[in-house]
């Protein structure tokens, strides 16, 4: 198969009789007449030119453009979450005319990905395990950078949540129900993502910031609670993570006596697996069991019920870390944000079950 060699700007000129730097005016919208600028535009839909390389003009300018996303997890992960997916709009909507993103993952071959791919800065997204080695590369390239949620490095802009007062805000209403056996699901604590009980060694080498600061927040009202980590915030591992702390080794629901009366979840995705975890057992909520989340998205097929969770700024935030770039890259003056989250009770919430309270 033969390839027809691509027309180039100077064989539009050629054709239209102009120079080349009139040809390129009439493509940059530079200040030429109409007359021309249709004549030049004829000769390159017949030579079948569609402008510009943009590679071309990015080495000219010294920009690309392009603003790198770092997410956390995988592709699939991520788009499932809507905190992820709204902290995305957020950051699309303010980054300015021209700028695109490109989406970066920080987990399997991620680091050669950072280090190697054309953005002009970089906006980290959420806690990942792997933050501090990114940070390093982008330092090493001189690249703008901002974080959302996730450990303070000097020189990189933060955009923050209250994630421990605002554990412990929830952590306060349930035990203001009167709940003392309490259990939590947690979101990844390393990089080492999978399902697993929550102990001491791995919350003294946890490094994934958010999980820690929301932990802390429900220690500070139940000393030492103890749970499961979840290898993701999805509902699925909700589900397994609710039937670990509700299920004898038979999968039916455990004694009241040996079973928490209340789960703290680190996101809704996750406070809606537990729910499903105590449908499976026969279990009610919020007669058997309390279940609160953090996050106050809007889960599809999730209407029974209304969450009882800490509702977070995602979109804001997301706004936040692109309005930071923008200035940025525009040589102004940014400072670090931070966004409260909010109560919001919900009917998945209530006292400690009575056949608990007889047996304790």
């Amino acid at each position: 198969m033969t390839h027809t060699a691509r027309s180039t700007l100077a064989d539009v000129a050629k054709r239209a009789g102009v120079s080349g730097s009139t040809a390129s005016l009439a493509f940059s919208g530079g200040s030429i007449s109409v007359a021309t600028r249709e004549r030049v535009m004829t000769a390159a839909r017949e030579l079948n030119y569609s402008g510009p390389d943009p590679r071309a003009r990015s080495l000219r300018q010294g920009r690309s453009g392009i603003v790198g996303v770092i997410i956390e997890d995988r592709v699939l992960n991520s788009f499932r979450d809507p905190m992820t997916l709204a902290a995305l709009d957020g950051i699309s909507q303010e980054l300015g005319e021209g700028s695109g993103m490109l989406l970066l993952t920080a987990v399997g071959d991620g680091e050669s990905t950072i280090q190697s791919a054309v953005f002009d800065a970089a906006i980290f997204m959420g806690c990942s395990p792997h933050l501090a080695r990114s940070i390093e590369i982008m330092r090493q390239r001189n690249i703008p950078m901002v974080a959302i949620e996730g450990q303070a490095f000097d020189g990189v802009l933060a955009v923050s949540l209250d994630n421990r007062e605002a554990a412990r805000q929830i952590a306060q209403v349930v035990r203001d129900f009167g709940h003392t056996r309490v259990a939590t699901v947690t979101l990844p604590l390393d990089a080492l993502r999978s399902l697993r009980s929550l102990d001491d060694e791995i919350v003294a080498t946890a490094t994934t910031a958010v999980s820690i600061d929301r932990l802390e927040g429900a220690r500070d009202v139940f000393p030492g609670i103890e749970g499961v980590v979840a290898a993701s915030s999805s509902s699925e591992d909700g589900r397994e993570a609710g039937l670990r702390l509700l299920a004898g080794p038979d999968l039916l629901a455990a004694p009241a006596s040996s079973r928490p009366t209340a789960i703290l979840a680190q996101s809704d995705l996750l406070a809606v697996g537990v729910i499903r975890a105590a449908e499976q057992l026969g279990l009610a909520v919020p007669g058997d069991l309390t279940v609160v989340g953090f996050d106050g998205a809007r889960i599809e097929g999730f209407s029974d019920y209304e969450l009882t969770t800490m509702k977070q700024p995602a979109t804001e935030k997301g706004r936040a870390a692109g309005a930071a770039v923008t200035a940025l890259l525009a040589g102004e003056p940014a400072a670090d944000v931070s966004f409260a989250s909010v109560l919001r009770m919900g009917n998945t919430a209530g006292p400690v079950p009575v056949a608990s309270l007889a047996i304790s």
